[in-house]
């Protein structure tokens, strides 16, 4: 039987010294880094799926992180006959739980937030990740009422029954006779 530790070969180069010793004190100085953001794992925090520090597919994946589309308005303010105008033009990337089937009947309905609230809906469209409705809603409100207000938009399923699937908003502070497109993000409906 042969003993090949180090100290029975004679003259022989310390192999397992000249490749990568990991009995050697110098391996504490290796640190191991994330191959996502170049941060010393042992710093870098890992939280479970509760955290902020999730992995990609945990956020493409979560129900409360999920994109909901984003909605087109234009806005525009007649002063000489104090009238708004709210152009709802379409809605992109949409999304819906499928709970509503795979094409429901989907319309928007807008809520100006005043005391006495103003609300006008879109007609109904087939649902599709990107519908056009083109519909312009016009209202006689004094200018300084509406700078005070926001204007709320509720994206609907109207079949197989009537849902609320998103909604996004917007201050209406700076309007003007100059019309003004705005995209809006959807988020999922408050509870």
């Amino acid at each position: 039987v042969s003993d090949l530790r180090p100290s029975a070969l004679p003259g022989s180069l310390d192999v397992s010294r000249s490749m990568f010793d990991l009995r050697s004190p110098p391996h504490r100085a290796i640190k191991r880094y994330d191959s996502v953001s170049s941060v010393p794992s042992s710093t870098s925090s890992r939280k479970d799926s509760q955290g902020s520090n999730r992995s990609l597919d945990t956020i493409t994946l979560s129900g409360d992180e999920r994109d909901f589309g984003r909605l087109n308005v234009k806005l525009c303010y007649i002063s000489s006959v104090e009238q708004i105008w709210i152009t709802v033009l379409h809605c992109k990337d949409l999304s819906w739980p499928s709970t509503c089937g795979e094409n429901p009947r989907i319309c928007v309905k807008g809520i100006l937030t005043l005391p006495k609230p103003v609300h006008f809906k879109s007609s109904a469209k087939e649902g599709s990740n990107d519908i056009e409705f083109m519909e312009t809603f016009v209202f006689a409100i004094k200018l300084q009422s509406l700078q005070a207000v926001r204007l709320v938009f509720k994206i609907q399923t109207q079949t197989p029954r009537k849902k609320t699937i998103g909604e996004c908003s917007l201050v209406l502070q700076e309007l003007s006779s100059q019309e003004s497109s705005h995209w809006l993000d959807i988020s999922p409906p408050s509870k």
